[in-house]
């Protein structure tokens, strides 16, 4: 190996995360791809009419915890997303994308912090279930009427559902785009895994785009009715596709498209550059 190699090498090597936080890193975007596999798994079942609900993350982890060992699995996707919390709110503050500061930048890197604090309600959810200590009643609505109540409330969560929309957009648009497979180590990869990695990349983002573009839509419309009800989370929105005409069959293409992401996000935890950026 010459000198100009061994420096890039070394560049490389001080512009990566420490391995603890690569590590924790990881785990996270792997449990992230659990979690949306497995809602997409109980929603294509209840689109084709084999026993499955459409459901958000707190049915999901209900119909775990039923299963044989599923407490532990559901410990397990608890922790491990608390890694991908950590990853995000890195990406907020260190910037290893390189954002930068002007207004677009700074919109997407406090997406990430808000993708941390819905992640973090997650997490905290699943372990809920695990202790059997949950909570009854839609989280969603919970939060609206709590905000509802305060100065400006319905101004901010109107906010919130605008951020959440223009979120599914952004999401959608880099599924269209195929852009997200830039921050992946490509040529550590497989030919037969890049592919797969392309095709439920992209499969998987549109789906998301969709389906929270419905619940970005839902806060707005509770914002603006200032009726607490009318807010929507992740199950509600797959709830009110499979209402729609033919709407069967689009639950179960975003229900595969739910499932697909989660093996992207299982390629990414695997393949994701986690770097600081210059």
């Amino acid at each position: 190996m010459d000198i100009s190699s061994e420096k890039i090498d070394l560049k490389k090597q001080q512009k990566q995360a420490k391995p603890w936080i690569r590590r924790f890193g990881r785990i996270g975007y792997m449990a992230q791809g659990v979690v949306f596999a497995l809602i997409g798994i109980l929603a294509f079942m209840a689109a084709i009419g084999v026993g499955g609900k459409t459901s958000g993350t707190s049915g999901m982890f209900q119909s775990l915890a039923a299963l044989p060992f599923g407490e532990i699995l559901i410990w397990i996707i608890g922790f491990g997303l608390f890694g991908y919390i950590v990853w995000q709110l890195i990406r907020a503050f260190k910037d290893p994308d390189g954002y930068g500061k002007n207004i677009r930048g700074l919109t997407v890197r406090a997406g990430f912090i808000i993708s941390a604090m819905i992640y973090g309600g997650i997490a905290f959810k699943a372990l809920q279930i695990a202790m059997h200590a949950g909570s009854s009643g839609s989280s969603e609505q919970t939060m609206s009427a709590k905000l509802l109540s305060q100065p400006f409330g319905p101004w901010l969560l109107g906010l919130f559902g605008v951020i959440v929309f223009g979120f599914a957009i952004y999401e959608a648009g880099i599924g269209i785009t195929g852009s997200y497979m830039k921050k992946f180590e490509q040529g550590e990869m497989e030919k037969k895994e890049e592919k797969t990695a392309i095709i439920a990349g992209k499969v998987g983002m549109i789906s998301r785009g969709i389906v929270f573009g419905l619940v970005g839509f839902f806060f707005v419309q509770t914002a603006v009715t200032t009726n607490p009800d009318k807010a929507k989370g992740l199950d509600e929105a797959l709830s009110e596709l499979a209402q729609q005409p033919f709407g069967r069959w689009m639950l179960g293409i975003v229900s595969l498209g739910f499932i697909l992401f989660g093996l992207y996000q299982l390629f990414r935890g695997r393949y994701q550059k986690m770097d600081f950026g210059q």
